[in-house]
């Protein structure tokens, strides 16, 4: 229980910006209306979009409340507020095989551009599937930044699993035909991949992710595969822009998104869901190692509503 208790509270805390955001709007909202009518649609459209959440998500959950309210004669403004908490979980939806690569011999691709804090969290998933007692190895493929390889054995250390790097300007497909090697040869549960995410070149990075999968496809073809893209939630929008992108170079499983907790923006986490219908798999909301959670909504939505 301690560790559900530990588990929430971090999250809480590490979505507090966004929570104050959503509380300052709410309080407001809800201390100012005594009905339920088209200006408070309006004044809640306005505190949502505030998050981030877009515009696109926030119709949707507006048009969603409004049948609830409408089917449950709801007319209390309060009472609104755990419907819309509802309206807004249901936006997002991790499917129930969202971590089966764990049960398998797996490649996981991680993707994302510079700074969004791809290496880290790679570091961060490398440790938590290490602590489920999974024989994991790292790839440096990443081989176009510099001090990319070393950071991430930095990582590797720190979790402490193995990795296996070339030097810097290698070609990454080569580091990955590598890494491929020694996973086969040491028993490797799961292989996780740091390739580069140079999106403002999206051709090169087509071509070399389609490399890297017919390496893959000839040296282990067995393997399960996941293919992961980090986005910052800082950026908020941009993020959901990035995703997009991301999506027409490659097939992407799921969504790593970061420094949640350095950020009012949120509601990118509920709108990336919505619009992309790729889930969110995990979510970072603090620097230290264990600060990567599984992406859990109603967690998430209760984290925002301040509800334990």
């Amino acid at each position: 229980m301690g560790e559900k208790k530990g588990f929430f509270s971090r999250l809480a805390e590490g979505l507090s910006k966004t929570r104050k955001q959503i509380a300052n709007g709410f309080d407001a909202l809800f201390s100012g209306f005594s009905g339920i009518d088209e200006d408070f649609y309006e004044e809640l459209e306005e505190v949502l979009i505030m998050t981030d959440m877009g515009m696109a998500t926030t119709e949707a959950v507006i048009s969603d409340l409004k049948e609830k309210v409408k089917e449950r004669h709801i007319k209390d403004v309060e009472e609104c507020r755990a419907l819309l908490k509802e309206s807004i979980c249901e936006q997002m939806h991790v499917p129930e095989n969202a971590y089966e690569f764990e049960n398998h011999k797996s490649v996981v691709l991680v993707i994302g551009v510079n700074g969004v804090g791809k290496t880290t969290s790679i570091g961060k998933l490398a440790w938590q599937l290490k602590g489920q007692g999974k024989k994991v190895l790292l790839a440096a493929a990443d081989t176009f930044r510099a001090a990319a390889a070393e950071q991430l054995t930095e990582w590797s250390n720190r979790a402490g699993v193995d990795i296996i790097s070339q030097k810097e300007g290698a070609d990454p497909a080569a580091v990955v035909f590598d890494a491929l090697a020694a996973a086969k040869a040491r028993n490797t549960d799961i292989l996780l991949c740091d390739t580069a995410g140079r999106l403002h070149n999206k051709k090169n990075l087509m071509e070399e992710l389609k490399k890297i999968d017919r390496v893959i496809d000839r040296e282990y073809p067995d393997a399960y595969r996941e293919t992961l893209v980090v986005l910052d939630g800082t950026t908020g929008q941009n993020a959901l822009a990035q995703a997009k992108e991301f999506n027409e170079a490659a097939k992407i499983d799921g969504i790593i998104l970061t420094k949640l907790d350095g950020t009012a923006k949120g509601g990118i986490a509920v709108a990336i869901q919505a619009q992309m219908n790729i889930p969110v798999k995990y979510i970072c909301v603090g620097e230290q190692i264990d600060d990567l959670q599984k992406f859990d909504a109603k967690a998430f939505t209760d984290a925002l509503f301040d509800v334990e």
